[in-house]
Order: C-alpha cells, then sequence, then structure tokens
C-alpha cells in the first residue's frame, strides 16, 4: 500500500478535466456526432448528401476524431482547434447545412473554447475560498475597531 491518501472517482475525474480543454474537446465530439446522426435521418428530412456522399460521413467522423485528440492529446490544442473549425465549416456544404445548423454551431464553440484554453493558469479559487482569504487579509472586519 502507499502512504498517499485514496481519492475518490469524481475527484480524480475533476483534477482530469481541469488539464486539458474539456469542454472544448466535448462539443468537437458531439458536434461530429450530431452531423453523422442527421446523415441517418430519412430522405425526406435531409436537405443534401453532398457533392459526393463520401465526404458527407468524411468530415464528421474527423469532428469527433479532432473532440477526442483534443481530450487526450492536449497540447496540441490549436492545431486542433483550428483544423476543427474548417471542418466545421466544411460541414456546410457537405452534410445537410453542418447538421442542420446545430452541429456546425457546437463544431465552432467546441473549437473557440479550446482555442482559447490556457493551461499554464492555476485553477480559480472559488467564490468562499476568495471570500475567507479577503476577510483574512483585512483582518476579519470586527479587530482593530478604535474606541
Amino acid at each position: 500500500m502507499t502512504g498517499r491518501p485514496r481519492r475518490g472517482a469524481r475527484a480524480a475525474f475533476r483534477g482530469w478535466r481541469a488539464r486539458r480543454p474539456f469542454w472544448g474537446g466535448l462539443l468537437l465530439a458531439l458536434a461530429g456526432g450530431e452531423i453523422l446522426l442527421t446523415e441517418k435521418a430519412s430522405l425526406k428530412v435531409v436537405t443534401h448528401i453532398g457533392m459526393q456522399g463520401l465526404a458527407g460521413y468524411l468530415l464528421p467522423t474527423l469532428l469527433g476524431l479532432l473532440g477526442l485528440l483534443v481530450l487526450f492529446n492536449p497540447a496540441q490544442r490549436l492545431f486542433y482547434s483550428l483544423t476543427g473549425v474548417l471542418v466545421s465549416l466544411g460541414t456546410w456544404v457537405t452534410s445537410n447545412l453542418g447538421g442542420f445548423f446545430v452541429g456546425l454551431l457546437l463544431g465552432i464553440t467546441g473549437s473557440c473554447l479550446t482555442f482559447g484554453w490556457l493551461p499554464d493558469q492555476e485553477p480559480r479559487a472559488g467564490r468562499r475560498t476568495r471570500r475567507k482569504q479577503s476577510r483574512e487579509a483585512t483582518g476579519g472586519g470586527v479587530e482593530g475597531t478604535a474606541a
């Protein structure tokens, strides 16, 4: 046994999530999934499959793959996010207007979140922690009053 205290699964997941652009990668993967699902819609609903049909399946698959790569290889997040924006815009032409706009918007939003993520920042302290620190810095507010 190790001398370290055991952490719960939730705490371990939160630590893993804090070290990567989690929400951007998740939105990119969801965008790829949503666009692929619109490809399987009935022909009455489908606006158009795309130029050759293959690109209609290739681009959403690539979008989902980019989302997973962002999650598991965050060091290359800038390349993945820029590629994600271009692929998302490409789905406008190739797959049902970008999955009826929903997949397109998810992809662009996820790419922007990934591009703007900064790994060097320390996690932001919670509101309670900040208030406690400010009270300690001012001396608690009650002490130091002159009579």
